[in-house]
C-alpha cells in the first residue's frame, strides 16, 4: 500500500489530518471509501457503526482515548476490524500526575497549602518504601521509571504474572491482598473492565496499611467510593489522591471534599493541551506502520475489551 486512504470523523481536526499526511496517508472525506478510520468521538457509537456498515473497505480504526470501556460495553469491538487506541501514548503525564499526588499526600501538602500558622513538622519520604501498582501497561511502566531513582520496592499486580521491568515482583490478581498489605502507596493504573470494576473495596481497604495512600489515575469505578469514605473516616488508610471519581464529576456536597487527607483533581492527569501532540504522534506512527504492513501501536483486544 503506497498511501492509505484515511477518513477522520465524526468531527474534523487539523492536527490529526496533518498527522495522517505526515505518516504517508491521504485524508479522505467521511463519506468516501477509506482504508482506515480515525474516530475522534468514541461516544458516538451509532455514527461509528453507520460508517463501518457503509464502508466495506475500512480495515483499521484508530480511537483517541486510552480508556475504551464505553465502546466495549456497547459491543462495538468486532474482530473483523483492527482496533487501536491511545493506550500508552499519554502514559508520561499520567504517571507524573500519579507521583505528584502520592508525594503531595505523604508530605502533607494539602494541609500546608491552606495553613495560616507554622504547625507541627510532618512528612514521609517515598525513598526505599514499598509501593504497589495495579496494572502493567504504559502508565505502570512510566511510574516504575519515575520512581526508580527513589529506590522504591515495587510490586505490580496484573492479569499475567509475567515479570515487569523495574518491578521487584509481579503478582496475578489473585495476589492483590498480598500486594496491598505492605504498600506505602497503592497506585491504580489499569483498564476498566467488568473484572476490575470495584477492585478496591471494603476488603481491600482492610488489607492496606493504616499509613498507606491510595492514588487512582485510571477510572473512578475501580474504587468503591462509599468504602473509600469509610476507610478515610475510620483511619483504615492514611489518605487518597484521586484524579478520577465515581460519580464523576464529584458533586460539590460529596463527603470526599474538604478532607486534608484526600486530594482530588478534576481528571486532569492528561489535559487536551497535553495530549494533542501525543495523539498526533500515535496517529502518524500508526499510519506509517499501516502503510507498510507493520504491527500497530495500542492494539485493542476485542475479547478483553481494552
Amino acid at each position: 500500500m503506497t498511501s492509505p486512504r484515511v477518513a477522520i470523523g465524526p468531527i474534523s481536526s487539523e492536527s490529526v489530518s496533518q498527522a495522517v499526511r505526515e505518516g504517508g496517508g491521504t485524508v479522505v472525506g467521511l463519506d468516501d471509501q477509506a482504508d482506515a478510520l480515525v474516530w475522534l468521538v468514541p461516544s458516538d457509537t451509532d455514527g461509528l457503526r453507520r460508517k463501518l456498515a457503509a464502508d466495506g473497505a475500512v480495515r483499521w480504526i484508530q480511537l483517541p482515548f486510552a480508556g475504551v470501556e464505553g465502546l466495549a460495553a456497547a459491543g462495538v469491538f468486532d474482530p473483523a476490524w483492527t482496533w487501536t487506541c491511545a493506550k500508552g501514548a499519554y502514559a508520561e503525564p499520567v504517571a507524573e500526575h500519579a507521583l505528584m499526588l502520592a508525594l503531595a499526600g505523604l508530605r502533607g501538602l494539602p494541609e500546608r497549602i491552606t495553613a495560616r500558622s507554622w504547625g507541627k513538622p510532618a512528612g514521609i519520604s517515598l525513598y526505599d518504601e514499598p509501593v504497589t501498582i495495579l496494572g502493567g501497561g504504559g502508565i505502570a511502566t512510566k511510574l516504575l521509571e519515575l520512581t526508580a531513582p527513589l529506590r522504591v520496592r515495587a510490586t505490580v499486580v496484573r492479569r499475567s504474572p509475567a515479570p515487569v521491568a523495574g518491578a521487584e515482583r509481579t503478582l496475578p490478581t489473585s495476589g492483590l491482598h498480598e500486594a496491598l498489605s505492605d504498600a506505602r502507596v497503592v497506585f491504580v493504573a489499569l483498564a476498566l473492565t467488568p473484572e476490575t470494576t470495584g477492585i478496591i473495596g471494603p476488603d481491600e481497604f482492610a488489607a492496606m496499611r493504616p499509613d498507606s495512600w491510595l492514588v487512582n489515575v485510571a477510572r473512578g469505578r475501580h474504587v468503591d467510593t462509599d468504602a473509600l469514605v469509610a476507610a478515610l473516616d475510620s483511619g483504615a488508610i492514611a489518605g487518597a489522591g484521586l484524579d478520577v471519581t465515581e460519580p464523576e464529576p464529584l458533586p460539590d456536597a460529596h463527603p470526599l471534599w474538604g478532607r486534608p487527607n484526600c486530594i482530588i483533581t478534576p481528571h486532569t492527569a492528561d489535559t487536551q493541551e497535553m495530549i494533542q501532540a501525543m495523539l498526533a504522534a500515535r496517529i502518524r506512527d500508526n499510519v506509517a506502520r499501516f502503510a507498510v504492513g507493520e504491527p500497530l501501536e495500542g492494539c485493542i483486544d476485542p475479547a478483553a475489551g481494552y
